[in-house]
């Protein structure tokens, strides 16, 4: 269980931004809940507790990763990279994917205790992996789950690096075993090349609360296994939910996360007493994201108003200890015949639907694009231009400008590419979700 008495960790703020004015007979509220960790370790350049963190590598190593061979040259480099970036008394162990699971590192069950000595053990086995089999996703992640239950530390994390698509295993099978294996560990997913499935490797990353993307080049695996293993030493506080108690009569709609990327966490509620029910966040380190929170309250006359929700933010408690409290907003209805008032949209709730709607024009477009229809794909394409324009989000614009050929980015006008090299087309489908934060005025 985390210490929260201990000087390094994190301190967490709960902010609510929202317009609280409704029209008469008006029943829907938006807010954007920004939370933000900081004044941990990473901040303060400490070092955090040992045996706080373990960490599950898990290689593709099935036959595609041999052509060409700098893939599995460049899983190598790239994992030893990410052992040597884990701290001292970080529990750890490397796995090899195919069609079944092998314990590369340390061997029979067990997970090992970095120092000077094991990373250099662990980066010796890493020779002796070679690429020949096929792929099933599951068995890695059932493999990693039993590896790291094992471990008493707060923060539990996989790596998982694949090339190809889930071919030898039923996806109910992916789907049951990612179901089994939330809330036990968080888990970040690569794709290397261009032969896997975005959807399914976006869908462990969505499923496990980590992070999704493409590495094209295996040349820049080691750098971005670096970083995302410098990601996972900055955090020091796991399972943190978001808690929405409601009063009689209102609903939750939907929480989404909406920054630093999209993720619905709508279905991930679990009930936590009467009108009340937790979201999961994962782990944190110092770092800030947004939630969209729409609850439904029951229609009222001007001049009345109430609580429309209570925003907790909690670490669950253990062996019967109650949760602690680490944050609390909350979101208000006022009813009124001010007109301006109650049609005034909030930046910020403004600000991160259009991102959400930016996600899905660009999903739907693609989707479109590779059924064949040109005027689907061009009316959302251009949508999700316009809104990447308007937004500043110019990390998405530039992606999209290698689909499709922009006339007018205000008005949304663009023209589909022709060509489009399937790195290009990969990485806007696996950045999508990927947001920016309100501009500062």
């Amino acid at each position: 269980m985390a210490n929260f008495a201990k000087p390094s960790a994190p301190r967490f703020t709960v902010e609510v931004y929202q317009n609280e004015f409704l029209p008469e007979g008006g029943s829907e509220v938006h807010a954007i809940v920004t939370v933000t960790a900081t004044g941990g370790a990473t901040a303060t350049r400490a070092a955090p507790a040992r045996g706080s963190a373990a960490v599950v590598i898990m290689v593709d190593c099935s036959g595609s990763m041999d052509h060409p061979p700098d893939k599995m040259r460049g899983a190598r480099e790239a994992t030893a990279a990410a052992i040597d970036t884990l701290r001292d008394g970080t529990s750890f162990a490397v796995v090899a994917g195919t069609h079944v699971a092998r314990e590369v590192y340390p061997g029979q069950g067990r997970l090992a205790v970095a120092d000077p000595a094991t990373r250099a053990q662990a980066k010796q086995a890493l020779q002796g992996i070679s690429a020949g089999g096929g792929t099933a996703i599951g068995t890695w992640l059932r493999l990693a789950d039993g590896l790291l239950r094992q471990s008493p530390a707060a923060i539990r994390h996989g790596i998982l690096l694949t090339d190809g698509r889930n071919e030898h295993e039923d996806p109910a099978v992916l789907r049951a075993t990612l179901d089994a294996c939330a809330g036990r560990f968080t888990c970040d997913a690569r794709g290397v090349g261009t032969d896997w499935e975005v959807k399914e490797v976006t869908g462990i990353a969505d499923a496990l609360l980590g992070s999704a993307d493409i590495v094209a080049d295996p040349a820049h695996l080691t750098e971005d296994f670096t970083r995302m293993m410098e990601n996972v030493m900055g955090k020091e506080v796991a399972d943190v939910a978001l808690r929405l108690w409601t009063p009689v009569g209102a609903e939750v709609r939907y929480v989404k996360q909406v920054a630093p990327s999209v993720l619905d966490l709508s279905d991930r509620r679990t009930e936590a007493g009467p009108r009340a029910g937790d979201y999961p966040t994962g782990s944190w380190g110092d770092e800030s994201r947004e939630y969209h929170v729409c609850v439904r309250v029951p229609a009222a006359a001007v001049g009345q108003e109430m609580l429309a929700a209570r925003v907790t933010l909690l670490l669950p408690g253990h062996a019967g200890e109650p949760p602690t409290t680490l944050g609390q907003g909350l979101v208000r209805a006022v009813w009124t015949a001010d007109l301006a008032a109650s049609t005034s949209i909030n930046p910020q709730v403004a600000h991160y639907t259009g991102q959400a709607e930016l996600a899905q024009a660009i999903q739907q477009g693609l989707e479109a694009r590779k059924l064949g229809d040109v005027d689907g794909a061009t009316a959302k394409l251009g949508r999700a231009v316009q809104l990447a324009s308007a937004s500043g989000n110019a990390d998405t614009a530039k992606l999209l400008a290698k689909v499709v050929d922009v006339v007018d980015a205000a008005a949304g006008t663009v023209r589909l590419k022709a060509r489009v090299a399937d790195a290009d087309e990969m990485t806007l489908e696996t950045r999508s979700t990927q947001t920016v934060r309100v501009k500062k005025t």
